[in-house]
Parts: structure tokens; C-alpha cells; sequence
């Protein structure tokens, strides 16, 4: 019975879905606090880290001031917050995380913006949609299943909206899969390949931070991969069903001879390759250093500390509802940084090659690759874009602020998008605990009527 519920409800929101995609063609905020074109749009932030202050609070008064005000910033941290006031270069009033409810009375936002730590993103969406804010959300959406069900069913009981940012979905490459597979070029799709390789750079520096620690990212399974399970569910048009995965913390972590708490004053620094000198970093130690007094947090922890347990070695299959496979890898300790993508359809091969830092790249161009059945290879590059993300942030504040933006790939995400991307990491953790096969509809009770 359950399982047919489901069925239904899913069908039910792919023709809502396809209402809501059509009405966001004229205004991609529409229900979330947008009552004209020429009034600003009221934002409160809470969560004043790298990504809060310097996308979601900088370069959004910068590139669009014109269009919102940013009236409320929160952190757990108060010296954080003020000194991300301070480097926005505006006077929005700081409240520290205890003042949540104060500073939505006082400011009265249209729209919270959640950029905490990944753990807590649950509390302030919940709260602000009781408190009548709509919520823009950064990933992944939540960590556990039950904070899933719990945004679901606040949504539906509020009637407001939530936009999770999926800003992967925003690249030049990530459009460009995007129109290949919807023009049918491949015809049905049978399985696809993803293959995520973090340097020794990028890799490693999730394991300085909070996010080498399940407890607050749900591992790099929710925190990172979510973006990766959001483009494949995008990209697929599908939803996926169950889930397996084997996963290790086989590199970092324990898997060393020497540690320390931080790289500050350790006393093996003159041979460790993993050495980072925060000290020559100055908004880090403007915004982390100067602020550990407030709440603890360290900012260059040790990658070796035994007390990491976010998997930096992982593998994961997915059987979706139209029964594409899905294979999915990722590597945090790689000597180069990338992707390698693919779609195995009825009508040929799609492979895509994502390039990053990588010693033999010469061009700023991802590589594609299109071979039919019984004919000719074709290749091209995309070039990749400028700015954050390849110029994926920006094209992403465009689509959320600026007036009269289309959206004919579908690309502005819900909460549909951000609970399934979820639900998917949390799905292949849950079976790299305990060995099993794990059914997305066993994680939570979907609600009779998604939003969009």
C-alpha cells in the first residue's frame, strides 16, 4: 500500500512540477516574497562562513543590490558575523544565532538564506517557514531523513516555498548534458557512469574542516555528492529507487603515522605534505583565527585526526523509477581534479570529461565525446566559464534575482530536488552501515502533495 501511495504522490508532483516550471518562466521567485519588479526583495543570512559572506552576502549586494536587500546576518559565531558585516561593506544588523526569532521580527525578511554548517540546515529552514520566510537553501538540503521529513511537512502545512541551490547545475557542461539528453539524441537512457576525483588540494581540505565529521555533513556522500545525485536526477528527468554503496575513510584520517590537532604550531609540519599555513591566508584568519575564541571551531585542522569519519573513498550503484543504473564514484585524494561522465543510451554513448587543475590541461575547455550506434564519433569542447564554480554562482544569482529570466532547462530546484539529492546520500550511507540495499521510500513518508 505504501508503496503504490508513493506512486502516486510522485506522478501528482510531476504535473505540479511542470505548473510551477511554467510559472517560474516569468518570474523565478515567484512565491518567494516577489510582490513587484521594482520592489526590493528583503533577505536575511544566516550562516556567515566563507560561502554565506562571500556569495550569498558580497557579491550578491554588489551584482545585485539593485534588486534585494540583505536586512539581517546570523551566526552562531557574533565575531564572525560582524566581521562579515564588515567585508560586505554594509550596515545589516547582526544577531547571533540565539536571535533568529528577534531578527526575523526586527527585520521582517521575505526570504532566509540558510548557508550554516550542513547539520543545522533543517532547524532554520523549519523555523523561518513557520515564521512566515520563505527559504533559499544552500546544499545538500539536510542530512538525515527525518530532517527531510520534517522540512516536507512544514512546507506543506506553511505554504511556503523553499529553492535549494544546486548551483552545479548552472555550468556551461552541466546545460550542455542537460540539452543532449533531452533532444532524445541517445534515446532511452539504460545506465550512466559519474566518477568525482578531488586533488590533494580540494580533497584534502574537507578534512580540515567540519565536514570530515558525519555528524555535521552527513559525510561527503551528503555534503558533496548531493550536488553530483542532484545533476544525475536532473539530467535522467528520473528518481531513484534504491540505493547500495561501499564506502571507507581509507586515506585520511586514521591512515597515518604522525597527527597533531591543527597545522598551527605542529610539530611535524617540516614533513607533512599536507602542511597548511592559515597565517598566509588573511580573510581565513580574519574570519576563522581571530574568531575561535566565540565557539572553538579550527579552521586548519589535522587531516590526520583520528576523529574523522566522513568516507574520503567511495563507490555507490542506483536503480531509478525508469530503470536507469547509475554508477558513481568518489575519490578525495587524487593527484589531479575532475570528472568523468557518462550516458550508455539505446541509440549510442555520451562521455563527457571535466577537467580541473589538472597538469596536462592546456585549454579552459571541457571535452565531449557523442558516438552513435554504426556511425561516426563526434567531439567537442565547452568552454568553461568565469568566476566562482566556472561562472556556475553567478548564472545561478541571475536565475533567483534578476528580472525577466526563462528557464527552459528546468534548472531553478525545489524542495523536491534537494530532499531526493539528499535522501540519496543518506540512503548509501545508511548501506555502507548496514551492508543492505536501501529503498529511497524507506527513508520517509513522502506527503500527498509536493510543492515543486
Amino acid at each position: 500500500m505504501k508503496k503504490e501511495q508513493n506512486k502516486i504522490n510522485r506522478r501528482s508532483f510531476i504535473e505540479t512540477g511542470a505548473k510551477a516550471t511554467a510559472l517560474s518562466l516569468a518570474s523565478p521567485l515567484v512565491g518567494l516574497g516577489a510582490r513587484s519588479m521594482d520592489k526590493k526583495r528583503k533577505l536575511a543570512l544566516v550562516g556567515t562562513g566563507s560561502r554565506g559572506t562571500f556569495l550569498w552576502g558580497k557579491k550578491l549586494l554588489d551584482g545585485y543590490g539593485r534588486y534585494v536587500d540583505l536586512v539581517g546576518l546570523c551566526d552562531i559565531n557574533l565575531k564572525r558575523a560582524q566581521f562579515s558585516q564588515q567585508y560586505i561593506g554594509a550596515k545589516t544588523p547582526v544577531y547571533h544565532a540565539d536571535e533568529f526569532d528577534r531578527m526575523i521580527a526586527e527585520t521582517q525578511p521575505d526570504a532566509v538564506i540558510v548557508a550554516t554548517t550542513d547539520s543545522f540546515h533543517e532547524k532554520y529552514i523549519v523555523r523561518a517557514m513557520h515564521l512566515g520566510c520563505d527559504v533559499i537553501c544552500e546544499k545538500p538540503l539536510t542530512t538525515e531523513a527525518e530532517q527531510c521529513q520534517n522540512i516536507l511537512l512544514t512546507e506543506q502545512k506553511t505554504g511556503k516555498k523553499i529553492i535549494t541551490t544546486f548551483n552545479a547545475r548552472y555550468g556551461n557542461d552541466a546545460e550542455e548534458i542537460r540539452r543532449i539528453i533531452m533532444s532524445g539524441e541517445l534515446g532511452r537512457i539504460i545506465s550512466a557512469e559519474f566518477h568525482e576525483y578531488l586533488d590533494t588540494i580540494h580533497g584534502a581540505s574537507y578534512f580540515r574542516r567540519w565536514n570530515g565529521r558525519i555528524k555535521y555533513s552527513g559525510s561527503l556522500l551528503v555534503h558533496k555528492a548531493s550536488h553530483h545525485f542532484d545533476q544525475m536526477n536532473w539530467w535522467l528527468d528520473a528518481e531513484p529507487e534504491t540505493v547500495h554503496a561501499f564506502g571507507d575513510v581509507a586515506f585520511y584520517g586514521k591512515n597515518h603515522s604522525f597527527r597533531s590537532r591543527k597545522c598551527r604550531g605542529c610539530p611535524f609540519q617540516q614533513k607533512c605534505d599536507f602542511y597548511w599555513d592559515i597565517t598566509k591566508n588573511k580573510k581565513a584568519m580574519q574570519m576563522y583565527v581571530n574568531c575561535e575564541d566565540e565557539d572553538g571551531y579550527v579552521r586548519d585542522s589535522c587531516v590526520w585526526d583520528n576523529e574523522i569519519d566522513s568516507y574520503d573513498t567511495m563507490t555507490v550503484q542506483v536503480r531509478y523509477n525508469n530503470g536507469t543504473l547509475l554508477n558513481y564514484s568518489l575519490n578525495a585524494f587524487m593527484p589531479y581534479e575532475g570528472q568523468r561522465i557518462a550516458f550508455n543510451g539505446e541509440k549510442g554513448r555520451l562521455d563527457v570529461r571535466i577537467y580541473s587543475r589538472q597538469p596536462w590541461q592546456t585549454e579552459n575547455k571541457n571535452e565531449f565525446r557523442l558516438t552513435k550506434n554504426f556511425q561516426n564519433t563526434k567531439t567537442w569542447s565547452v568552454q568553461i566559464g568565469k568566476g566562482g564554480h566556472g561562472g556556475a554562482d553567478s548564472a545561478l544569482l541571475d536565475m533567483l534575482f534578476l528580472p525577466s529570466q526563462s528557464d527552459p532547462l528546468g534548472k531553478l530546484a525545489g524542495s523536491r530536488a534537494g530532499v531526493l539529492a539528499s535522501l540519496m546520500g543518506i540512503a548509501a550511507r545508511t548501506s555502507i552501515e548496514t551492508g543492505n540495499i536501501v529503498r529511497i521510500d524507506d527513508l520517509i513518508e513522502f506527503p500527498l502533495r509536493w510543492r515543486w
